[in-house]
């Protein structure tokens, strides 16, 4: 984030290269900085002319080096963005040539989505040498709610932990999907205003009561009611609580509660990083561990590793997400 804020800035101050290559696994970076130069290389009466819009799976890479070889017309620069530009990997060894030598007053981008380039071919080198390679990478999970967190301080908004946590176990790592949706509450919550766990449930549709976060916390504190509530309102809607995530969220928060009993150091500071979570939530770890010593951790990771086969349909007999999902509670609060 820090790399993106620092491209955009050069770019506002004119130090703008002739090649800006957009690589990697997280297309929500690659997708911001091409609309960003987009719209800000040029002046809007000087769009018509010198910016072009190409699709890697229409053109060659031949059209595309021909594109940025013209001139600007009544402009400083020109603007040449290839859009899908992983459709021209076969292809981008015959950018090495042009890569070397760049026309300076084109402006050049490719958005290579999904890929990388290998950093020890020559095109690779060249790009580097003259131009911008900037390799969006994807967040692990454990980093998407202090990403969340940044995005909405730097735009006026703060946010409850636990309605964090709600949008990332709902919506994973992908970060379009998670910024479209803060979108949508920035729509309706005004400026200065903290999103809450309610926030996200009456605007989101992500029930506060009945999702994996609150089952985890339910099993952390032995609450077998609360827990098979959890379950029985998954067993009702299946399609928005699939099994194969509950039980690996479940996994997961067990194999942290290994990780807590194997620290020495219980120091909170020491554990949040060793567990890779927000410090706010370590009370539910100390909980936890009380209620589920060593021993029956391990003995629960198993069963969560039995669960998890039979939920893909080996030696079950195809048994239905409820059934398995009591399986699971049945055996870890025994």
């Amino acid at each position: 984030m820090d790399e993106v804020i620092r491209i955009t800035k050069d770019i506002k101050t004119g130090n703008i290269k002739p090649i800006y290559f957009f690589m990697g696994e997280e297309p929500y970076y690659i997708d911001k900085l091409t609309e960003f130069i987009e719209n800000n290389v040029l002046q809007e009466h000087e769009r018509d002319f010198n910016q072009t819009i190409l699709y890697g799976r229409d053109v060659t890479m031949e059209d595309v080096i021909s594109n940025a070889k013209r001139f600007p017309m009544m402009a400083e620069h020109q603007v040449v963005i290839v859009k899908e530009a992983q459709e021209l990997a076969k292809s981008i060894d015959k950018l090495e040539s042009y890569a070397e030598n760049p026309q300076p007053s084109t402006v050049l981008v490719f958005a290579y989505k999904y890929k990388t380039l290998d950093k020890r071919k020559k095109v690779t080198k060249n790009l580097a040498k003259t131009g911008l390679i900037f390799e969006s990478k994807k967040l692990y999970e454990n980093q998407v709610g202090e990403w969340i967190k940044r995005v909405l301080s730097g735009q006026g908004y703060a946010i409850e932990p636990k309605a964090t946590i709600m949008l990332v176990e709902f919506l994973g790592t992908d970060l379009s999907k998670i910024s479209n949706e803060l979108d949508k509450l920035k729509i309706v919550l005004p400026k200065g205003h903290t999103i809450s766990a309610k926030d996200v449930e009456d605007n989101i549709g992500i029930s506060k009561d009945y999702n994996n976060f609150e089952l985890r916390k339910a099993i952390g504190e032995k609450d077998q009611l609360k827990a098979y509530k959890i379950i029985d309102y998954f067993a009702q809607n299946p399609k928005d609580n699939p099994i194969v995530v509950t039980t690996s969220l479940v996994f997961s928060f067990f194999s942290q509660l290994l990780q807590y009993h194997g620290t020495k150091d219980k120091n909170p500071k020491n554990l949040a990083n060793v567990l890779k979570v927000n410090p706010y939530f370590l009370k539910d770890y100390d909980l936890a561990a009380r209620n589920y010593p060593m021993k029956k951790v391990s003995a629960v990771i198993a069963t969560l590793r039995d669960i998890d086969i039979k939920s893909k349909g080996v030696g079950a007999n195809a048994l239905p997400q409820s059934d398995l999902l009591k399986e699971m509670l049945i055996h870890i609060f025994k």
